[in-house]
């Protein structure tokens, strides 16, 4: 039992360098980070949904300290649907795996996410909830992010633009485009005292908002320095 345990996460190490390694090489997705640097605070990075590869864009570009205690928060309706998804959203990522259907939950989702950050760890989160596929660059955030705000403010809440990723990965297309992929870390936004829950997700909207690019010459758009690179994917 102990050498089927020490084999699977021999695995699982060895199939996340290769998705670290196969999206910088396909996207060449690379960090900006503007608002915070690549501390080992904890934090929750929350970010724009427009792909299934969102989350492993964010993951691949920590560095490797950062990824080794960084959890998305994701689906297992969508994860465990297979053994092969499972695997990689359990073993992997080691996601926090939360179930869409209301009628199919057996817990309340927001404790399992407590729960891991209680546990040290740091989360990658999509408050809009499922993937935008509309016009709209966000759609209207969940509550989860102002929950987590309230229950746990010493964590950083740090919003996280994923840039490009959509002209990568076409909705209908399975294999990606040659293109560069941005994911741009902003300024934390804290739960000020007495703020409403409303007032709150649209402000954390207008950060995340505020990080997506404009073309050539915007205010904003420009691009700034990156660290160091990681030595270890």
């Amino acid at each position: 039992m102990r050498a089927t345990s020490l084999l699977r996460r021999f695995l699982a190490r060895v199939v996340g360098q290769a998705i670290v390694l196969f999206a910088r090489a396909i996207t060449a997705v690379h960090a900006e980070w503007r608002g915070v640097g690549p501390s080992p605070r904890q934090r929750v990075y929350f970010a724009n949904h427009v792909s299934n590869a969102d989350m492993p864009m964010i993951w691949s570009v920590l560095p490797h300290h950062l990824r080794l205690r960084t959890r998305p928060v994701a689906a297992s309706d969508y994860w465990l649907k297979t053994s092969l998804r499972a695997f990689a959203g359990r073993d992997v990522f080691r996601a926090v795996l939360i179930d869409r259907r209301p009628e199919a939950r057996v817990g309340d989702p927001m404790e399992a996410i407590l729960a891991a950050l209680d546990e040290g760890a740091s989360l990658i989160l999509f408050p809009e909830g499922l993937r935008n596929q509309g016009p709209e660059p966000l759609k209207p955030f969940r509550s989860g992010l102002y929950n987590i705000a309230a229950a746990r403010p010493d964590v950083e809440l740090v919003p996280t633009w994923i840039a490009n990723l959509n002209a990568v990965m076409p909705k209908g297309e399975i294999i990606p485009l040659p293109l560069m992929v941005r994911v741009i870390f902003g300024d934390p936004v804290a739960l000020r005292p007495g703020e409403e829950r409303h007032a709150f997700l649209d402000r954390a909207a207008s950060a995340l908002l505020a990080l997506r690019p404009q073309g050539p010459g915007t205010p904003g758009a420009e691009r700034t320095p990156d660290p160091a690179p990681d030595p270890a994917p």
